[in-house]
């Protein structure tokens, strides 16, 4: 879960601001196995909640790993070396200097224009001009007669899945389960966000 912004000093006494995240505990409910799934990966739950909080399937799926319900139920792709329902896992699952990639929903910015979407230059501001921050023409009338499909025009802003890649792990602090990553992560305060070992480490 992401918890907000701050900032840390390297060892040169350079400013980094980093995002710091709540990445754990969170225990493993079931192991999917190419046997028996056909893939392997490994269910983590994450925020204990009560069971009335969970539909019932929910519970009775938590109920047969003997795990407590929780509000956050995600898959993550694993060779599942060592790893057992039940588990618990920690942020002492990544270290200091390791890349990852971390996937969350962006802020929703509601309804936006082409200029603050899109980054249209818009019209000249004085001298009588009737055209200022409108987009302008959206397609030919002879042919094709319709609009250009992903023609770029005002819509939903925001509120988007997102994936940024190769951050660095500045801090880890085991005891309170907190990752401090270099950069801007997505999301609010607040919203959850997946932490994976980065894929494709430039």
């Amino acid at each position: 879960m992401k918890v907000g912004m701050t900032q840390v000093f390297e060892d040169n006494g350079r400013v980094v601001p980093v995002s710091v995240v709540q990445a754990g505990p969170c225990k493993v409910v079931q192991l999917r196995t190419p046997e028996k799934n056909g893939y392997s990966a490994v269910q983590l739950a994450y925020q204990e909640v009560k069971e009335s909080k969970v539909s019932k399937p929910a519970a009775g799926h938590f109920k047969k790993a003997a795990v407590p319900p929780a509000r956050f139920l995600r898959e993550f792709q694993s060779d599942l070396k060592d790893l057992q329902v039940g588990q618990v896992i920690t942020a002492d699952l990544f270290q200091k200097g390791e890349k990852i990639d971390v996937i969350g929903v962006s802020k929703g910015k509601g309804f936006a224009g082409v200029m603050k979407r899109h980054h249209f230059a818009g019209g000249p501001a004085t001298h009588g001009s009737m055209f200022h921050r409108t987009p302008g023409s959206i397609g030919a009338s002879s042919f094709p007669s319709r609009v250009w499909k992903n023609q770029r025009m005002g819509g939903h802003m925001g509120n988007d899945r997102v994936t940024v890649k190769n951050l660095e792990v500045m801090e880890v602090r085991k005891e309170e389960n907190l990752l401090l990553i270099r950069g801007a992560i997505p999301g609010s305060p607040g919203t959850m966000v997946l932490i994976r070992k980065s894929k494709n480490i430039r």
